[in-house]
């Protein structure tokens, strides 16, 4: 991988990823493992620290294993979590999803950074990718017919003109360029944010993201690593705008009395209570995913409520999806390009609305403080977890593995009103078989050349 360009040119490549989150990373691995010349861009000359998208889930892990993003992961200590458990606010047991159920090479989830996760990836960037950083892209670059050919990003106070047969539109959920693309998305706010902390020690139970369901909303805790808690705290838009020190002690006080599985961290919550971060809580799906020339992945297309960690998989997901359908595409043939973003679409736009909608419900049933709320919630929960083959078709869809969405009757099970009479013939989806891949005990694969007939990543003076 190289880092850098002349400013000031004009920048001849197959693709140019707008964005270096997890999403624009993932797309530039999995292109550039096509053979393809990938330019990433990114407004940011370093990554900012922010405590979100830290849970991969078990179907993100055989992609990273392919990128050799993986092995890195694991070699900075990342925590391997075999359960996402659903608890009341004593710490008693609703739903257990067990992700070592579903059998496969790696049924876990892991948790690290944001931070750490990206560096992986960037470090496992191919020899055809270049990263530049404090690149702001500006605006889409078009040919005569109208057709998006690149994009105009300014750097160091000049311009850098980069003509692509491919934009890749990762710049997250403000995205600048799915605007200038004429794709409009309406955020939907959910009616509370979630404040987060980073403690020392480990959590009562080391190994699972617990998920506490209370009167005052979510509680979610799980371990990171180096000995350290991740917690998030459901709370109201306005609830700590402008509270004293005083007021932010008494506050957790009453929280550690509303929730006593929290007891063994109170003295931790109090003494990092300066460290928190405030995270707002948003969802949408944009109407569509891509334009002739410009595809839109992760947060640009799609974002969805935390807690059942889909975004930063389904992101994933995307780059690879998408390299699928560019697999076999000269990227100098437009047509072609634009029938293969086509494709893309149709192929993905159903995957998206499935998790959409997942997280959405999972998101309502954990989050309400309404009364009625959040006994509706906790009768599904135990529902589901006494039905044996609803429990593994919820893991199943967490996992990222695949979605087989529930029915009508299937609703009509976990509320008890009907038996699970499908319950005989039932057989649990299992992980799929990884794609072989060479290892690191593997003869070295010669890394890919460029495929297209350009002057590829050459600037043109």
């Amino acid at each position: 991988m190289t880092t850098e360009h002349s400013a000031g040119q004009r920048v001849d490549t197959d693709v140019v990823v707008c964005g270096s989150g997890v999403a624009g990373l993932a797309a530039a691995c999995a292109l550039g493992r096509l053979g393809l010349e990938v330019t990433v861009l990114d407004k940011q000359r370093t990554q900012p620290s922010v405590w979100r998208g830290e849970i991969l889930q078990p179907g993100s892990l055989s992609h990273l294993h392919a990128w050799d993003a993986l092995g890195r992961l694991e070699a900075r200590q990342a925590v391997r979590l075999s359960r996402l458990v659903a608890r009341t606010s004593a710490g008693d047991e609703l739903m257990a999803l067990d992700f070592t159920a579903l059998g496969g090479e790696r049924p876990w989830m892991l948790s690290h950074d944001y931070s750490t996760i990206l560096q992986c990836m960037a470090e496992s960037l191919g020899p055809t990718v270049r990263l530049r950083r404090g690149a702001l892209v500006k605006n889409l670059s078009r040919d005569a017919a109208g057709r998006v050919c690149g994009v105009r990003a300014a750097t160091n106070g000049t311009v850098l003109d980069v003509r692509a047969g491919l934009v890749v539109a990762a710049d997250g959920m403000s995205s600048r360029l799915r605007g200038h693309a004429g794709i409009r998305v309406e955020p939907d706010a959910y009616d509370h944010r979630l404040l987060s902390f980073e403690l020392p020690g480990t959590p009562p139970v080391d190994d699972e993201v617990s998920a506490h369901v209370t009167d005052r909303g979510l509680i979610m805790i799980y371990p990171l690593p180096d000995a350290r808690i991740r917690v998030y705290v459901q709370v109201g838009t306005y609830e700590l705008r402008g509270a004293s020190p005083a007021e932010l002690r008494r506050w957790c006080a009453r929280l550690v009395g509303q929730v006593p599985a929290l007891a063994p961290v109170a003295r931790l919550l109090e003494e990092n209570l300066h460290r928190r971060q405030l995270l707002p809580v948003h969802r949408f799906r944009a109407p569509s995913l891509v334009r002739p020339g410009i595809v839109l992945l992760g947060e640009a297309a799609h974002v969805v409520h935390p807690l059942a960690a889909q975004g930063m998989n389904t992101s994933i997901g995307d780059a690879e999806a998408l390299a699928a359908r560019l697999a076999a595409v000269d990227l100098a043939d437009g047509a072609s390009v634009d029938g293969a973003l086509r494709g893309y679409e149709n192929d993905r736009m159903s995957k998206i609305q499935a998790v959409h909608t997942m997280s959405h419900n999972a998101a309502r049933m954990m989050t309400s403080t309404s009364r009625g709320g959040r006994a509706l919630s906790r009768r599904l929960m135990r529902g589901t977890a006494r039905s044996r083959r609803l429990n593994q078709l919820t893991t199943y869809n967490m996992s990222g593995l695949g979605m087989r969405p529930l029915g009508r009757l299937d609703r009509l099970v976990q509320f008890g009103v009907l038996p699970d009479l499908r319950a005989r013939s039932f057989l649990a989806p299992r992980a799929p078989e990884p794609a072989p891949v060479p290892g690191p005990a593997s003869a070295p694969t010669p890394a890919p050349g460029p495929r297209s007939g350009t002057q590829l990543g050459r600037d043109k003076r």
